[in-house]
C-alpha cells in the first residue's frame, strides 16, 4: 500500500519554463488543476536560478528560450543539486525523430511533447513521472 502523502499531487512542485506567457499560462492551469504546486520562469537564467532555489519535483521544459536554449538548461540540470529532477521536454519547433531520440536519451529527460499540448496527455504524464493520483472528480 503507497504511503497517501506521497500520491498527493500538493506535495509536488512543479516548475513552467517557457518564454510564451500564453503557454506558460495555459501549462500552469493544467498543472494546478491536477493539484500540483506550480512555479514559472520565462527564460533559461531565471529556469537555472530558481530550479536551484526551490529544487521542483518536476520541470516542463519549453526547448527554445532566450538567454539560455533548452539544450543549455538540460546540460546545466544535470549538474549536482538538480541532476534528479525529472523533466519533459515541450517544444513548438517540429523535431525530427532522431533528435526527439537523441532528446529523450539526456539523463533526466523523461518525455518529449510537441506543442500544442494536449491537457489530458500532459496531465496524465505528469501524474505518472511523480507517482501521483489525480484529484479525484467530486459528481457535482
Amino acid at each position: 500500500m503507497e504511503n497517501i502523502s506521497d500520491s498527493s499531487p500538493s506535495q509536488k512542485l512543479v516548475m513552467i519554463v517557457d518564454d510564451d506567457e500564453s503557454v506558460r499560462e495555459l501549462l500552469e492551469f493544467i498543472v494546478k488543476k491536477e493539484g500540483f504546486k506550480v512555479e514559472t520562469a520565462k527564460d533559461g537564467e531565471e529556469a537555472l536560478k530558481k530550479a536551484r532555489q526551490v529544487t521542483p519535483d518536476l520541470i516542463l521544459l519549453d526547448l527554445m528560450l532566450p538567454k539560455y536554449g533548452g539544450f543549455e538548461i538540460l546540460r546545466e540540470l544535470q549538474i549536482e543539486d538538480t541532476l534528479s529532477i525529472p523533466i519533459i521536454i515541450i517544444t513548438g519547433r517540429y523535431t525530427d525523430r532522431s533528435t526527439s531520440d537523441m532528446i529523450k536519451q539526456e539523463a533526466n529527460v523523461k518525455d518529449f511533447l510537441e506543442k500544442p499540448v494536449k491537457p489530458a496527455v500532459l496531465a496524465s504524464l505528469i501524474h505518472k513521472i511523480l507517482k501521483t493520483q489525480p484529484p479525484q472528480t467530486r459528481p457535482s
